[in-house]
């Protein structure tokens, strides 16, 4: 019987629409998570963890902060079961809706001096909450777009979902900066880092109204035609594709473990080791996430021309080497070091996060594709982005800076040696299995021509 579902490529619908949902979504949501990064370095430590002295406090704070990324892969798990099953929409919305209300209701948890202990317990719990939410976006939001998309333009479109991260950096990187300016040390520990988080309220709405106005994907829509919802599609991921599950995760070590090492690690080194003040140090912050998203925007377009694998890979090359000759320009540099060490790192970083969308929608199956993508995207953040923040302050304070920077690259080279052993599937048919034929290049350039009429 013909499926009354219509299929990627002949269903009107305006890629753009879709991409700035997408975009807005993971703005807000990685806007919220950056605020807390940001926090946690400058705040957290003197409001949460006062007893424990600096090196501590900062030690306990960035384990509060790293408590996301454990939560991650859980979150993806628990978020993608929806994702595969009912769609989606509907989990987007929900992942949306509970990481606004987690983030604001860290502005308001009192501090420990008048609550104790029971300030680190709450900040606790709503970081957890965070990065379940934050687990379940990223994926969601990618497969909107990838499900849709040309595949001869589906590194493009899928490359938003990540570019909404870049913009979630930079808006929590400028709240941040916004809210310390004209205000004294005092005053912003008491309560101007607070309203940022109170603030955020109102993007939430808007992501929320954004999301409720798009479609269901038709991918999706003729999986479950096809073949119904998947009962348990994560345990089917990782029985169907064990390999790409692994191998994913391994290629993301080099971009959690980056994106820390460019803003939550150099934000402290810029002041605690260089002697640098705030203010300056949270505008090189600022300009970090502006190469960061400029880097997103590059590797997604060089995608689509080069590939994926090629671009992630010459990224990861890069990521390799850096850290190894960061540190003793960044020493000696100052202020000037610490602005060139930041931005380069973060573009270095974007430009291997632009091709993942793409990359790891093509490398799964449709029925348990939010699942596996998911997994993959979260479950390299605590080997990246969960541990390295435990051992930075040891590490710095017993070998110095510089080895901290080989362990990155370490980590860099490992997902190097991923990259290359998987598979660069551009232009695949979502709708078929894993492992099929390409589309011809007839097939391409019928998409691409279709383009101008499915963006309208």
């Amino acid at each position: 019987m013909r499926s009354k579902i219509a299929s990627p490529r002949t269903r009107p619908v305006s890629m753009r629409r879709l991409a700035i949902a997408s975009c807005v979504g993971t703005t807000i949501e990685l806007a919220d998570f950056g605020l807390f990064a940001l926090a946690a370095v400058l705040v957290f430590p003197h409001i949460f963890f006062p007893a424990l002295g600096d090196a501590a406090g900062l030690t306990a704070s960035l384990a509060t902060f790293g408590v996301a990324f454990v939560a991650r892969p859980f979150g993806s798990i628990l978020f993608g079961h929806f994702g595969d099953r009912m769609g989606r929409k509907g989990t987007l919305v929900t992942t949306l809706t509970l990481m606004g209300v987690s983030t604001v209701l860290v502005g308001f948890i009192p501090p420990a001096s008048q609550i104790g202990v029971l300030a680190p317990i709450i900040l606790v719990t709503l970081r957890f909450i965070q990065g379940l939410a934050v687990g379940g976006e990223w994926a969601g939001a990618v497969l909107t777009t990838a499900e849709y998309a040309p595949a001869g333009r589906r590194g493009f479109w899928s490359m938003f979902a990540s570019l909404g991260g870049g913009f979630g950096a930079i808006l929590s990187s400028a709240l941040v900066v916004g809210g310390s300016l004209g205000m004294s040390d005092e005053d912003y520990l008491s309560w101007g880092w607070r309203v940022p988080f109170l603030a955020s309220i109102i993007l939430v709405g808007v992501g929320l109204w954004a999301r409720l106005n798009i479609d269901e994907t038709p991918v999706f829509k003729a999986e479950v035609e096809r073949r119904g919802a998947p009962k348990a599609p994560f345990v089917q991921a990782f029985k169907a594709q064990p390999r790409e599950i692994i191998l994913a995760s391994g290629t993301m070590l080099m971009i959690y473990s980056s994106y820390y090492l460019g803003i939550t690690f150099l934000t402290n080194y810029g002041g605690t080791h260089l002697g640098i003040a705030r203010t300056p140090t949270l505008l090189t912050a600022l300009a970090a996430t502006v190469f960061y998203t400029i880097g997103i925007f590059l590797g997604g377009l060089t995608a689509d021309r080069y590939g994926r694998r090629l671009t992630m890979a010459v990224a990861a090359t890069a990521a390799v080497i850096f850290p190894l000759i960061m540190f003793p320009v960044l020493n000696a540099g100052g202020f000037a070091g610490l602005a060139v060490a930041m931005c380069i790192t973060m573009f270095i970083t974007g430009t291997a996060t632009g091709p993942l969308g793409a990359f790891l929608s093509e490398l799964f199956r449709t029925q348990y594709r939010y699942s596996a993508a998911g997994f993959s995207y979260n479950f390299a953040g605590i080997a990246g982005g969960a541990i390295p923040p435990l051992f930075a302050a040891s590490i710095t304070q017993a070998l110095g800076a510089y080895m901290y920077g080989v362990l990155v690259s370490l980590l860099s080279l490992l997902s190097l040696a991923c990259v290359l052993l998987l598979k660069d599937n551009a232009g695949r048919d979502l709708t078929s299995e894993v492992g099929g034929a390409r589309p011809r290049r007839s097939d391409v350039r019928t998409e691409s021509s279709e383009r101008t009429r499915t963006t309208t």
